[in-house]
């Protein structure tokens, strides 16, 4: 007979692992299956967030920001290394160490959470008896479960055309496994992973170009962060080309070739010749070997899994999370679907607010936001008041010698309810959560303009901001 569970989840990335743990809290006796295979041939718990995505890119963003910083910015704190050398191989060493700890805190957890693993790939065979019978290959044979999470995630989409080799044409996968650094590195889509893994080259050597479709720089966030942005990055040596339509890659043993033209015209083509290239143009769902179809799961036309508010799929006892259905990519807000979703499962009331998940950019300056941008309140009519202050106003930054940037808030012009919050700036990945907490309360900018923040701390720029709404800073 095949195994039972109360609960199966399908994919251990950052959704599906917290889903598992909290229902296994709630009383379900819960299997988490997933198929990530480490270098060894073992299980690699924590998909692509901890294997080839959030994890490793944040350990080489630290790595290379504590390079950079050491060769130009240290002599100004009276700290003088004249013989800084870069060691690639330890970085990544160090890089992969990180990695394969979250690897096995994951597996911790599950044992601490009695959350049974099973490592292969899960796939629908039928429904039988008010159960999900699901099979799992190689070896693992079939699983009965009366509720499922599908929790698969994303790929990396490739250009049209042009399939990711790894070696001269990289996903984020490849992006963050070079052995050498490229003397011209060439990044096609220049969004958040494009910016983040462009960054980590740069800081390292290479010579970075970002390719962008849109004609404006960073379109998701707020215009003015943006405007911020581009100019820190250009200041960094990053160049970029935006509104572009790349009309052919090739690559050869030594070098890629990009020719591109202006999207809007389709005038001066041009070419761009670099050692290697990533393409980052967005990541599509993972939906493919789950048998779908079999079963009648019903996929929207990206190959997403199509849920209503609450996750719940068009089959009874089958939910989906994450990347694999709509809303943000985000590893938080999977997380936050996971628990939600579990907690349904279980009989309580599950919740999730996506007007409320943070965005972040994990470059040098930070850029973080919460909430809608000017231009969306703009377009939806709404009447607003707007308060910024720069952090080179800030103590503490003015100390720790990181002033670029700064924070905006937006309120509604009535009833001053936080509608937004936009960052830019030394540690606003940690400064934003502030934000988030406020708008979900439903808090004031007079709410927080009233509450003691700590002297001197970043978080200083936060209420001062606040306190801008009302044309009443103390600092500026």
């Amino acid at each position: 007979m095949p195994q039972q569970f109360d609960l199966a989840v399908i994919g251990a990335g950052p959704g599906g692992y917290v889903a598992a743990i909290r229902g296994a809290q709630l009383g379900l006796r819960v299997v988490c299956i997933d198929a990530w295979n480490s270098a060894s041939g073992g299980p690699a718990l924590g998909g692509t967030c901890t294997n080839v995505g959030c994890i490793p890119s944040k350990a080489l963003l630290q790595s290379s920001e504590l390079y950079t910083r050491t060769l130009h910015e240290l002599a100004d704190h009276g700290v003088v290394c004249s013989q800084a050398a870069l060691d690639l191989p330890r970085m990544q060493a160090r890089k992969s160490k990180v990695v394969r700890q979250n690897n096995d805190g994951i597996q911790y957890l599950f044992k601490k959470n009695k959350v049974e693993f099973v490592h292969g790939r899960a796939s629908f065979r039928a429904r039988a008896d008010a159960a999900w019978e699901l099979v799992v290959e190689p070896g693992a044979g079939v699983l009965r479960a009366r509720e499922v999470i599908v929790a698969t995630g994303s790929n990396p989409r490739p250009l049209a055309g042009v399939a990711f080799d790894e070696r001269r044409i990289l996903s984020n996968t490849g992006a963050l496994a070079m052995e050498s650094i490229p003397r011209q590195l060439g990044v096609i889509g220049a969004g958040v992973i494009g910016l983040e893994l462009g960054s980590v080259w740069r800081r390292l050597g290479s010579e970075v170009t970002l390719l962008e479709a849109l004609p404006n720089f960073l379109e998701v966030a707020d215009e003015q962060i943006a405007r911020e942005a581009l100019k820190a990055f250009t200041k960094q040596g990053l160049k970029f080309e935006l509104g572009v339509r790349v009309d052919e890659v090739k690559a050869a043993e030594t070098a890629v070739q990009v020719r591109y033209r202006d999207a809007a015209t389709g005038d001066q083509q041009r070419t761009l010749e670099v050692e290697r290239l990533i393409v980052s143009v967005g990541r599509i769902p993972n939906t493919d070997g789950l048998e779908a179809q079999r079963v009648g799961l019903a996929l929207d036309e990206r190959g997403g899994i199509v849920v209503d508010e609450h996750c719940a799929t068009n089959l009874p006892g089958v939910w989906a999370i994450g990347d694999v259905v709509r809303g943000p990519m985000l590893a938080h807000k999977a997380e936050e679907e996971g628990v939600a979703v579990a907690e349904r499962i279980a009989g309580h009331a599950g919740h999730v607010d996506l007007t409320t998940i943070p965005n972040v950019v994990y470059t040098d300056p930070e850029i973080a936001w919460v909430g809608q941008t000017e231009a969306q309140l703009k377009a939806a009519g709404r009447a607003y008041r707007a308060g910024s202050f720069p952090f080179a106003a800030n103590a503490r930054a003015r100390a720790a010698g990181h002033t670029v940037g700064f924070v905006k808030m937006l309120a509604d012009s009535v009833s001053d309810e936080i509608l937004g919050v936009h960052m830019i700036g030394p540690g606003v990945s940690e400064l934003i959560s502030e934000a988030v907490v406020a708008m979900s309360f439903r808090a004031s900018s007079e709410d927080l303009a009233r509450i003691c923040h700590a002297h001197p701390t970043l978080s200083e720029a936060v209420r001062e901001a606040a306190l801008a709404v009302d044309r009443r800073t103390l600092n500026v």
